[in-house]
């Protein structure tokens, strides 16, 4: 895997370097159009400029961003009591991947199903689930996503996502201030000289609006595509992780199928699910402007893994599917003689609309540190956290319980 890891690292420094060369280049430009004494020192301020909002932003994502990611999505962190299953799961998981410390573990009170991973570093990396994953998934779907999470966390994709976020994020919104000073300042960035300076200035100003425009663009189809690269790589480590490829396709037909919103989910926090929570049933996203790889692509790459449950496998079963010779697993990892076979699972259960909302809203109010108390009568009462009284009576049988 540490190949697999490196390989990761020098597709991150090329993204870098690229994205870097791009916020360097907005700044000069910027900067050129409000020299106004055309002296080139407006070109080293507009630089000065992006890359001081480069470093704010990222000094913030490097000491809070996940803080900030967990907040956005409204998860809350919870114990073991809360749902046993999932912390079973993720210690797994742990175990599997290689990592020493337990992952944080936070539930989104949602019924859309979907997962994301948080962190810098395998030392302080969380898992956020939603209630509407965990009331849905069998126990080998639920490792199976683990599974990827995890795999995002080891592969450092997460580190990654969140600076190169951040560098993408300085770009949009150097642009946006440039073109709102353009708009709301009446176009003029400079001086407007009778020796043909105001016509070299105009040609500056167009160059400036078109890199405007397209920086951003140029810098998120870069960022999209790196992106969905490490998931089919974190689709491979899970599979290697749990040795049931199965899972995980199951797992994610399952999250594709649901229709249900997301309104905690925006463009910044929707590329660290495991699936793309801003796109709705029935909607289609161009392989350019999506955040991950189709989700049938990836599902059917899985069912393909008929041979083992290795690297190897899951690349022969990518070939196999994308139709074509290109390489998602480094060389490397490839020669390595892996004979990881594939386990059996456990019997799918299926659950109606019915049962899976009741579950759902059941692990929700859990979350909230509802109460639940089971009468002798069948029934099953749920009292809130502010809940006054000292006891309760059964609406059924009218026996009183103490809370």
């Amino acid at each position: 895997m540490w190949e697999l890891i490196k390989a990761n690292q020098r597709r991150s420094v090329m993204l870098f370097v690229v994205m870097g060369i791009i916020l360097i280049g907005l700044g000069f430009v910027f900067g050129m159009v409000f020299d106004h004494k055309h002296t080139g020192g407006g070109a080293i301020t507009g630089i000065i400029i992006a890359l001081l909002v480069w470093f704010i932003l990222s000094l913030v994502a490097v000491t809070s961003g996940s803080a900030i990611m967990l907040s956005a999505s409204n998860a809350k962190e919870v114990t073991q009591d809360v749902h046993p299953q999932l912390f079973n799961v993720v210690d797994e998981m742990r175990i599997a991947a290689g990592m020493s410390k337990m992952p944080k573990v936070y539930i989104i009170n949602t019924d859309a199903p979907n997962a994301f991973a948080t962190g810098m570093s395998p030392d302080n990396a969380a898992v956020a689930v939603t209630a509407g994953l965990l009331a849905r998934l069998n126990r080998d779907e639920l490792q199976g996503v683990m599974a990827h999470e995890m795999s995002h966390v080891i592969n450092r994709d997460v580190k990654f996502m969140t600076i190169a976020g951040v560098m993408l994020g300085s770009i949009v919104i150097i642009s946006e201030i440039f073109l709102r000073s353009m708009i709301f300042g009446g176009g003029s960035g400079g001086s407007r000289s009778k020796d043909g300076g105001g016509q070299a200035q105009a040609i500056i100003m167009v160059i400036a609006l078109v890199f405007a425009i397209l920086a951003p663009i140029l810098a998120q189809l870069l960022y999209f595509s790196i992106s969905r690269k490490r998931e089919y790589l974190a689709d491979a480590s899970a599979v290697r992780l749990t040795r049931y490829p199965e899972g995980l396709a199951s797992a994610l037909e399952k999250i594709s199928n649901s229709n249900i919103d997301m309104p905690m989910a925006n463009k910044v926090t929707a590329p660290m699910y495991i699936c793309n929570p801003m796109k709705k049933k029935g909607m289609k996203m161009s392989d350019l402007s999506s955040t991950h790889p189709p989700i049938s692509e990836r599902i059917r790459i899985l069912r393909a893994m008929a041979g083992g449950a290795g690297l190897a496998n899951y690349q022969s079963a990518y070939s196999q599917v994308k139709g074509n010779a290109s390489k998602i697993i480094p060389g490397g990892e490839l020669k390595k003689a892996e004979d990881i076979g594939i386990r059996m699972g456990i019997a799918f259960e299926v659950k109606d609309n019915k049962t899976t909302a009741r579950s759902s809203n059941d692990i929700m109010m859990k979350v909230d540190n509802y109460a639940f108390i089971n009468c002798d009568c069948g029934m099953k009462l749920k009292v809130p956290a502010n809940y006054s009284s000292n006891e309760i009576m059964c609406p059924r049988c009218g026996t009183r319980h103490e809370v």
